[in-house]
Parts: structure tokens; sequence; C-alpha cells
């Protein structure tokens, strides 16, 4: 998992609604335009250093679009031209400068020290961390190869590494812009997240208890310590294809209160992970289908229905083609947004949820669980 642009460039559109009473009790929102919208209990923020605590809070509404996805994606004029402008590499080498520049300053207007966080990752002893981590026989796959979020060698980087945490805080807080502090966008964010994980696995699974985690494209670890803070019986792995990425998540779990159950960290390909099938109930994959050509995705996907036990969970998190804040982003920001981001058309034409039944999967479900992401879950079939 690596930043997305979008998540610098847009301010969050709180949902005109009206409110209407449920059998339940709980209040319901509803669009005054009739549109359609998702309500998700947000998490508790009571506590900002208990992760684990992703309960009962506020109400929110989150709007969809009307469009199945947004216009500037795929073969249309608005994509083309954008397309256009990106190939021509002197424009491109400028729009790679301000991506970055925007995305720096915003994070630091929001009080979030973006320059301090990452001075602090390269001038550490993390670079100690490389040779317990790095598989020397990976063969890395074109795709990956690619230059990413305005990195010209991408995730396969220090300087990605270092300022992965920045930039995922940045992105929760340019989420939830009305969070009172950084760390609050990120406990409702993330909580929103766990909390569809839990009431999925707790529908479909049974009584099956969360003993195994896999989290794929792990990054510098903050999905999978927000995994292990939350499943704190369960034995996790977090796995990715950047050596840099889990020599800094490694470094900082090192850091951390020791763990009933510390985090392992395997430097592998999602695609064909070479972890023994049947071996887990819970595969997640945050932020990361964004970065990744269509025959990834279904690559990933097929291999994770392989690792799930039966009973066994996914869950993919990342944008969602039906946001109503993505839909409307403005010509400058989406033509940012594409320039950083490779294959972002690729995943926005994939028919996730088809992916996912046609590797077996069942009980598939989407929800939008924070204005701009969608959480999509799966049952792996007894």
């Amino acid at each position: 998992m690596a930043f997305c642009a979008y998540s610098k460039l847009n301010s969050l559109c709180l949902v005109s609604s009206t409110k209407t009473s449920t059998s339940n009790g709980h209040s319901r929102m509803r669009n005054k335009e009739g549109r359609k919208t998702v309500i998700v209990q947000m998490a508790s923020t009571s506590s900002s250093s208990d992760l684990s605590s992703s309960g009962g809070g506020n109400m929110a509404t989150y709007e969809e679009g009307k469009l199945e996805r947004p216009k500037w994606i795929g073969e249309t004029p608005v994509s083309r031209l954008v397309r256009a402008l990106i190939s021509f590499k002197p424009l491109y080498s400028v729009l790679k400068l301000g991506a970055r520049q925007v995305l720096i300053s915003t994070a630091e207007k929001k009080n979030i020290p973006w320059r301090e966080m990452t001075r602090e990752i390269l001038e550490s002893d993390v670079y100690e961390e490389l040779e317990s981590i790095q598989n020397p026989s990976i063969v890395y796959p074109d795709y990956y190869l690619n230059p990413f979020h305005a990195y010209d060698e991408g995730n396969l980087s220090w300087l990605a590494a270092a300022e992965a945490e920045a930039a995922t805080l940045t992105m929760d807080r340019r989420t939830i812009p009305n969070a009172s502090s950084p760390d609050e966008a990120t406990q409702i964010t993330r909580g929103n997240w766990l909390q569809a994980i839990e009431q999925h696995h707790q529908q479909y699974s049974g009584n099956s208890m969360i003993r195994d985690i896999l989290d794929v494209g792990c990054s510098v670890g903050v999905s999978t310590r927000y995994l292990a803070h939350r499943f704190l019986s369960a034995k996790v792995i977090g796995l990715d294809l950047s050596p840099y990425f889990l020599a800094v998540a490694q470094f900082k779990e090192k850091k951390s209160p020791p763990r009933k159950n510390p985090i392992s960290w395997i430097h592998a390909n999602g695609e064909d992970t070479g972890l023994p099938s049947k071996s887990f109930d819970l595969v997640s994959c945050a932020y990361v289908l964004h970065e990744c050509p269509a025959r990834t995705i279904v690559r990933l996907v097929k291999e994770a229905f392989r690792l799930l036990r039966p009973g066994g969970t996914i869950a993919l998190l990342d944008t969602s083609p039906k946001s109503k804040i993505f839909q409307e982003l403005s010509p400058v920001l989406f033509t940012l947004l594409k320039s950083t981001e490779p294959f972002l058309d690729e995943y926005q034409l994939t028919d996730l949820e088809g992916t996912m039944r046609e590797a077996g999967f069942v009980n598939v479900r989407s929800v939008l669980t924070d204005p701009r992401h969608r959480t999509v879950t799966g049952t792996v079939p007894y």
C-alpha cells in the first residue's frame, strides 16, 4: 500500500440530507436529491491510543455519485485528453513535481510533520533491517518497476518507504477533513474498515475465529498494525513486494511495545506468495489494487482464495469508482492524479465484485466505508 495522489487534492463535500427514523431506532439519512447513500457506523475515537476500539459512535452517510465510474476513466474524450497531456514528457515531469509539492504542503498545513517524519526514518538505523527482510530470489513483475507516486523508482526506494506513513496520514486527513486531528481521521477510516471486516466475518463465517491473518501489500505496516490491534489473538503476517517498505515496517515494530503474537514480515509477491493453501482466516489488501493492472488484480484475488480456509474472509479496501467526491474531481486534479497512478484506468474499469465471484468467493459485499473508499468483502464457501 502506498499513498493515493487524489487523497491530497480534494476536500470532503458533506451530503445534503434529511433525517428519517428506522425500525431499529437509529437515524437514517436520505439525500434530498434522491441519490443512493450508504450508512456506516463510525469508529469510536474516544481513545486514540486504543486501536482495538472501533465500536459505537456517530452515524455517517457517504454518498455515491450518479455514474458507475468517473467520466475521466477509460476511453472517453476527457480520458484521452488527459493521456495525451501525460504522455508529453516535459509536462509529465512538471505534473509529478506539482503533485508531490501539493502533497507535502497539504500534509504540513494539516499538522502532519511530513518532512520531520521522513527525516526520522532516513536518519535512523532502518537500513540494518534490509538484509534480514529482503528475499534475493524475488523477480519483480514488470508493472512494479514503473514510476509510482512521483518516485522514479516506484516503491523500490528508501524515500518512498520513509514517506509512506506521512502520506497515509495525509490521505486519511483529507478523507475525513472534519476530524479534529490526523489521528482521529485515521481512527475513523480504519475503524470503519475493521468494522466492515468483522461484521462480514461474523455474518457469513458462523462462530469461526480469525486466528491467522495475511495483509497483502502491507507497505510500512500501518494496516497490519491495525489488524493486529483489532484481532489480538490472531497471528498476523504483513507481506509486500518492496523490501524497503518492509524494512521500515520491521524497524517501527521493533520500537513498539512487545505483542503477545509478534507480527511477521514477508518479502514476497502477493500473486504467488508460496504460502500454504487454506492457512488463513482473513486476507486483507488495503489501498493496493489501484496500483495494479487488471491481470494482477485477478491473480491477487485467486491467490487469496487459495490461501483462505473454508469460511475465510477476503477484504479489499480501495478507491470506489462510485464515490461522489471521486467522480467530481476537477480536470486539474484528475490530471495530477492520473500522472502518478499508471494503472488507475485498469483498476477503475475492473469489475471487482465479479472478479471475486469468478474466483469462487460467495457473499460478495461492497460498502463505502468512508467518502472515497469501499471495502469489498467475500467468503470462501464451506
